[in-house]
């Protein structure tokens, strides 16, 4: 008789899947305050430094005008994008069926 492979891996510990799940949690949490603070920043930080910000010009307009009408709202898209992309390369590390 020839020895078998097993064709499902060992199944593993509870605390080993615990452990794992803390990891993941922390890592997500660590992402999203990241991303809000990062969020905080472009919205709070245009408005509050509008003065110092008009000095500087981005395609011939003051970079404040610029951050209020459209740089917010395409980092806010980009914040967005980044933490789908991310969240699912988690949950894939993690074990998740995405």
């Amino acid at each position: 008789m020839s020895p078998t492979t097993p064709t499902d891996p060992l199944p593993s510990r509870p605390q080993d899947e615990a452990h794992a799940r803390a990891r993941h949690w922390q890592a997500t949490r660590r992402l999203t305050l990241v991303l809000l603070a990062l969020w905080l920043c472009t919205s709070f930080g245009t408005v509050y430094f509008a003065r110092e910000l008009a000095r500087f010009s981005l395609f011939g307009w003051p970079l404040s005008f610029y951050m209020a009408a459209q740089g917010a709202s395409l980092v806010s898209l980009a914040i967005i994008a980044f933490y789908a992309w991310r969240m699912r390369r988690l949950d894939r590390m993690a074990g998740g069926r995405t």
